[in-house]
C-alpha cells in the first residue's frame, strides 16, 4: 500500500511516500514559498536530490506538481495506487487522544481549534482539503501533535490561574512534538526490549521540548498552552516572567502583538546572540570566543538541565535519556555539556561514542546508572504507521 505522509504549513508542504507496511521510503520532498515570489521545490528519489524552481501560487498547484512528479519518477503509474494520506495536524485539543480517519466532523474540530494554533491548524486544514479535492478516492488520516501528551495528569496540565480560564477558554498545557516523543519512546522500547521504561525524551531542534514518559505514557512536557513555553529555542524565548511584557510595552511603546512577535521571532538563540537562530552558527561563534554566543548556549543548556532534573525526580528516577532533533542528533558539544552537568544523577558519558552524529547510538558508559541514547526522530514514519493501521481497520 502506498501512503503519503504530509505536513502542510502556511507556505510549505513537506511529504514522503511510503510503501507500507515495509516502511520503504519511495520519494520525499518539500515545496517552499507557496504563495510567495521565488517558490521552488526539492524532491529526493533513488538517492538523487533534485531542486526545481516553479511558480506555486497555491497549495493545490503544489499538490498537483507533487502528483505529477510521482508519475514522472515512476513511483506510481496512476493516482489510484495511492490509497491513503496521513496529515500532521498540530492541535487536537482535548478531543483527540489518538490519530483518526478524517470526516467532516474532524475537519470542523480542527477549524474550531484554530484559535489555539492560528499559524498551524488553518494550514493543516488547507492540506487536507486539497488532497481530498485532488484524490477523492483516498482515505485521509489526521495525526495530532498534541495526542500523545493527553495522558498528562491534571496536576501537570492545569495552570495555577483562575480555574474558569480552563473551563471556559481551554487554557491548559497541551504540549507539542507529541508525534516525535512517541516515536522516540517506541524506538527505545524496541532497542531495550522493554515496555516499562521511565524515559526522558529530549526533542532538541530550532523548536524544542522535553517529555517525561512512564511505561509509554507521558506524564509531563515542557511546552505548554502554546509552543512558546519551556525551553529557549531558535527564535522563541520559552518561559519568562510574564510581567516583562507590560513593562517592555510601557518602555518601548510597542503593542502586545509586537511584543509577542518579538518573543516568538526575535528571541532565543537569535535574541541572546544577536547573530543567528541556528545552533551551528552559535557553535561557530563559540569557537571564535564570541561572548554572546557562549552566553546563549549556557542559557540553553541550563534550561534543558532544569527540565531534565525536574522530570528525573517526577519519574522517581529514569532508565534512559534520549536526545533527538537537529541539535540533539548532531550537536556533540551540547550533549557532552549536558551529560557532564548531570553526573550527580549517575550519568556517565562515553566520549568516543558521543562523537557520532545522526544515528542511533548509546552515548553513556556501561556503568552509567542512566542509559543515554541518540535516537534520530522520524515523525513522518509515525504518520504513515497510524495511517496504514487506521485504513486497514
Amino acid at each position: 500500500m502506498i501512503v503519503l505522509s504530509v505536513n502542510a504549513g502556511s507556505s510549505s508542504l513537506k511529504f514522503r511516500a511510503y510503501n507500507m507496511p515495509k516502511e520503504e521510503v519511495l520519494v520525499s520532498g518539500v515545496f517552499e514559498r507557496i504563495g510567495i515570489d521565488g517558490s521552488f521545490y526539492t524532491i529526493k528519489v533513488n538517492g538523487e536530490k533534485i531542486k526545481k524552481e516553479k511558480d506555486l501560487p497555491t497549495h493545490e498547484v503544489a499538490v498537483n506538481t507533487l502528483l505529477e512528479e510521482l508519475i514522472a519518477n515512476k513511483v506510481i503509474s496512476s493516482f489510484e495506487e495511492i490509497e491513503a494520506v496521513g496529515h500532521r495536524v498540530v492541535h487536537g485539543g482535548e478531543k483527540y487522544t489518538k490519530s483518526v480517519l478524517i470526516d467532516e466532523d474532524v475537519k470542523k474540530t480542527i477549524e474550531e481549534l484554530s484559535d489555539l494554533a492560528p499559524l498551524h491548524n488553518p494550514a493543516n486544514l488547507v492540506g487536507i482539503n486539497t488532497f481530498e479535492k485532488l484524490l477523492p478516492h483516498v482515505k485521509n488520516v489526521a495525526v495530532f501533535d498534541t495526542a500523545f501528551l493527553q495522558t498528562l495528569p491534571p496536576s501537570a496540565y492545569i495552570y495555577p490561574v483562575p480555574y474558569e480560564w480552563y473551563t471556559q477558554y481551554g487554557v491548559r498545557k497541551y504540549g507539542f512534538h507529541g508525534t516525535s516523543h512517541r516515536y522516540i519512546n517506541s524506538k527505545i522500547e524496541e532497542i531495550l526490549g522493554r515496555k516499562d521504561l521511565k524515559v526522558i525524551s529530549c526533542h532538541l531542534g530550532n523548536g524544542g521540548s522535553l517529555a517525561a514518559i512512564d511505561s509509554g505514557k507521558a506524564i509531563d512536557t515542557s511546552l505548554g498552552f502554546t509552543p512558546n513555553a519551556g525551553l529557549m529555542m531558535g527564535t522563541r524565548s520559552g518561559g519568562i516572567d510574564l510581567n516583562i511584557i507590560p513593562y517592555v510595552m510601557r518602555k518601548s511603546g510597542k503593542s502586545i502583538e509586537e511584543i509577542i512577535d518579538d518573543l516568538n521571532k526575535r528571541s532565543g538563540f537569535l535574541g541572546v546572540s544577536g547573530k543567528s537562530s541556528d545552533s551551528r552558527d552559535i557553535s561557530a561563534g563559540i569557537e571564535k570566543g564570541d561572548s554572546r554566543c557562549i552566553l546563549a548556549e549556557e542559557i540553553y543548556e541550563g534550561k534543558i538541565i532544569r527540565y531534565l532534573s525536574n522530570y528525573f525526580v517526577s519519574l522517581k528516577g529514569a532508565d534512559v535519556i534520549c536526545f533527538a532533533g537537529g541539535i540533539g542528533e548532531n550537536a556533540v558539544n551540547v550533549r557532552e555539556n549536558i551529560m557532564k552537568k548531570i553526573e550527580c544523577l549517575g550519568v556517565k558519558l562515553d566520549k568516543k561514542a558521543n562523537e557520532s552524529r545522526g544515528e542511533v547510538v548509546k552515548i553513556s558508559t556501561d556503568d552509567s546508572k542512566v542509559a543515554c541514547y541518540v535516537i534520530p526522530t522520524d515523525e513522518e514514519v509515525m504518520i504513515a504507521r497510524d495511517t496504514y493501521e487506521l485504513v486497514q481497520g
